[in-house]
């Protein structure tokens, strides 16, 4: 063998040998891009239908129906007495017409029961039935995002739908409450004033808190969406058992199961509006939800990776 031929065997030698890292890189580089390209995908899809703008719609609407009622209400110069109704929603509708922010509290929690569970249930329920039922799971996983990685963006879509459609009701009340009704310095539910930039920054920990409160519910609905091809019959199953959990959760004899329910906490972010704040059932709250994704999101990645999507 020639010299010649020695330097173009060891040259071809070092090209392969460096270029086999280089393609694994190129591989990996990829992958991790097509993760975060999903999940943009995956999120813009759903804010364009036309279902979820009208879940965030009729979210949006609630507060301005609220605000409305009480200002109507109080139109006459009266204004309802810091005892008006029991429980924390109650409370803070007392407040209003003294201060527009706690239009935002309000709006919550009378969303946080139904409305925003029910929304993000809908969309859940959809995540992957809706894509079976449609034809194009099949074609989604032709890409390579592998199931693991479809089921993870399909997740945190769910999980920034909760943080926006809680946004929309807060900004909504928000702008209704400066609208029609005063805003300043607030007083908190044990009796002490705060500034209202403190009371912003604790509307909006009450909201993230809120929009966590949704995760348990995100993930069941998750898990549903996993068991059958029609989203129809995902939504309808996840709206029944939400509704189910709801009327357990009023039942007094039941109360040895209540603490393991994952509406039982929801109005702890009420907490938030104590000086000092009470953590002990924001804890429970947050570590219950954690509970949930835990649970219901591992049976979902089980039942999706062994699914037919061919079926």
């Amino acid at each position: 063998m020639s010299r010649a031929d020695t330097e173009a065997d060891t040259t071809a030698g070092t090209t392969a040998g460096t270029a086999a890292p280089v393609a694994a890189a190129a591989v990996r580089a990829p992958s991790r891009w097509w993760t975060l390209g999903l999940f943009r995908s995956e999120f813009v899809t759903t804010l364009r239908r036309w279902r979820t703008l009208a879940l965030l719609g009729v979210l949006a609407a609630v507060p301005v129906l609220v605000g409305i009622a009480v200002k109507i209400e109080t139109s006459d110069g009266s204004t309802a007495g810091p005892q008006g109704g029991g429980g924390d929603g109650p409370a803070f509708m007392a407040q209003i017409t003294n201060n527009g922010l706690f239009l935002v509290f309000t709006a919550l929690a009378a969303t946080l029961p139904f409305f925003l569970p029910m929304a993000v249930g809908v969309v859940a329920g959809d995540a992957v039935a809706g894509e079976a039922n449609a034809g194009t799971l099949r074609y989604l996983l032709v890409a390579p995002a592998g199931r693991t990685r479809l089921l993870l963006a399909k997740y945190a879509t769910t999980v920034a739908f909760c943080l926006l459609a809680t946004l929309v009701v807060a900004l909504s009340a928000l702008a209704v409450g400066a609208l029609l009704f005063p805003l300043g310095d607030l007083t908190t539910i044990s009796g002490t004033r705060i500034g209202f930039a403190d009371g912003l920054l604790r509307a909006l920990l009450i909201a993230l808190v809120v929009a966590a409160s949704l995760l348990g519910v995100a993930a069941l609905g998750l898990f549903v969406s996993t068991l059958t091809n029609s989203g129809i019959a995902a939504m309808a199953t996840t709206v029944g058992l939400l509704t189910t959990v709801q009327i357990l959760d009023q039942i007094p004899q039941l109360h040895g199961i209540h603490p393991y329910l994952f509406s039982h906490y929801w109005l702890s972010f009420a907490d938030l509006m104590r000086d000092p704040v009470y953590w002990q059932e924001l804890q429970k709250n947050l570590g219950l939800q954690a509970l949930y994704v835990a649970v219901f999101g591992s049976a979902a990645w089980a039942r999706f990776t062994a699914k037919d999507i061919t079926a």
